[in-house]
């Protein structure tokens, strides 16, 4: 065997090409989600629900920002613009959003940092949390601003007329997959600045652009339902939420983490030799 073959190069056309390296920008966003994602598997359920709850009511105020904005503009790219703000709580607060436990828990469960019933247990706790939290705020909102009632009914009618299809389920795609992009480009870096650009930018995209995000969107309806002229139940809500749950974890697990992972199978492979 040549030595150039045995370093790892190729000659042929006058190009030398090196042998591929690990990148350690991706090893270390992995070290970080492995990291946080067994702590957040490990977590009291306690712990649990206080940030779950709080998770809810920060997208909550998110949802007050963009219902303002909307009943003043009209335009729904501006209020989602607005609903920023509550990524931005998300982040800085530390609470915890459903959606945002795409990423972290299952790529430390990949690695074996945890099990699937405790992510199981950290979603189902998540979600239901978020939810209760979600449904206290809009009832505020609707209390505090009577104004508001139009808009939140056609907000949340919106999202309850798009029914059961192929339309509703790829906006609840694109609705995980934005969010959990969103996840991934904040572990990039320990940058507090830095990690504000996507809280604000994803967010904005998901709000303005009326994706069907299984939280914000049953927020949204749950205003809606509290003024009493919603042309919808809570049944209509309940199935609406289902299906964009199943959407949204397509999205965010199956188009962005375990695409991502499969970038550092090494690393995998080693975290999971650690724990077998």
């Amino acid at each position: 065997m040549s030595e150039s073959s045995e370093s790892g190069y190729r000659h042929g056309d006058g190009l030398t090409q090196p042998p591929v390296e690990p990148e350690p920008d991706l090893e270390d966003a992995f070290d970080r989600l492995v990291s946080e994602g067994s702590g957040r598997l490990a977590r009291p359920w306690s712990t649990l629900v206080v940030t779950g709850l709080l998770g809810g009511i920060d997208v909550g105020t998110g949802v007050l920002a963009y219902l303002l904005v909307k009943e003043e503009t009209g335009s729904a790219i501006l209020a989602g613009l607005a609903f920023s703000i509550g990524f931005v709580a998300l982040l800085l607060a530390r609470s915890e959003l459903f959606t945002e436990n795409f990423l972290v828990p299952v790529a430390a469960v990949a690695a074996r940092h945890g099990s699937v019933g405790g992510l199981a247990r950290l979603w189902a706790v998540s979600l239901v949390a978020n939810l209760i939290g979600g449904w206290g705020i809009a009832w505020l909102i609707m209390q505090a601003f009577p104004r508001l009632h139009p808009t939140a009914v056609e907000a949340g009618t919106h999202f309850a007329d798009l029914g059961m299809n192929l339309h509703s389920f790829s906006l609840a795609v694109l609705a995980g997959m934005v969010i959990t992009l969103m996840t991934r480009m904040q572990h990039a870096t320990d940058n507090l600045g830095v990690r504000l650009v996507p809280a604000v930018l994803f967010g904005a995209l998901l709000a303005g652009g009326q994706l069907f995000h299984s939280v914000l969107d049953s927020i949204l309806m749950f205003t809606a339902l509290i003024t009493g002229q919603a042309p919808f139940g809570y049944l209509d809500w309940l199935a609406a939420l289902g299906w964009a749950v199943m959407g949204n974890l397509v999205g965010g697990v199956g188009l962005v983490t375990f695409l991502r992972l499969a970038r550092v199978p090494h690393r995998l492979a080693e975290e999971r030799g650690h724990h077998s």
